[in-house]
């Protein structure tokens, strides 16, 4: 799982020790990044299974331990980022800029498991990424996705290509039980 592509982090956030003594805040990001889908996950009734790296392109597989019409337990690789440029936010999507080697895995057409990249958009506020209190626990943060045969393509001599996930594609739960039911269902991915 990788932090802002560029390096550079916004106002708030640095990569050294925060004054809590705790983990560096990208290590923080990354972190939040992973608790926010397995939250999604669990409240959808499905599973992860954890990689080692993620030298193939992805972080890690989410199952639907259910039968659907044509498939028993379905499942897909996600690329997770995480970011804090709202600026990528646009009306009708997130752009994201992929490095060359990392684009080329995740849309691989020799892929054997469909695979999805998903971008966590949290605030620049670093003390602002959840809110606890009696009520419960609410961010304002959200992630984007798309399937990684729908990111189109990179040119010859290009070092990154930028990909747009639509704002319509919210990882949330719905939207999670829907792709494991498109999958599940042998749609195309």
């Amino acid at each position: 799982m990788d932090i802002d592509e560029d390096g550079g982090l916004p106002t708030g956030w640095t990569t050294e020790m925060p004054d809590d003594g705790g983990l560096p805040i990208s290590a923080r990001q990354e972190q939040f990044s992973l608790a926010f889908v397995r939250m999604v996950v669990a409240a959808a009734g499905c599973s992860i299974k954890s990689h080692e790296t993620d030298y193939d392109g992805v972080d890690i597989t989410i199952v639907a331990s259910r039968e659907y019409e044509r498939f028993y337990c379905p499942e897909f690789e996600l690329q997770l980022k995480c970011t804090t440029q709202h600026s990528q936010l646009k009306s009708d999507h997130l752009a994201w800029p992929l490095k060359r080697d990392r684009f080329l895995k995740l849309v691989s057409p020799k892929r054997f498991v469909p695979a999805l990249l998903g971008v966590l958009l949290i605030p620049e506020d670093p003390g602002q990424l959840i809110d606890l209190s009696e009520e419960g626990l609410t961010s304002s943060s959200r992630m984007y996705w798309e399937y990684a045969t729908k990111l189109g393509e990179i040119g010859d001599g290009k070092s990154s290509a930028t990909v747009h996930l639509p704002r319509s594609n919210l990882f949330d739960v719905v939207g999670l039980q829907h792709i494991m039911q498109r999958i599940g269902e042998g749609g195309q991915w």
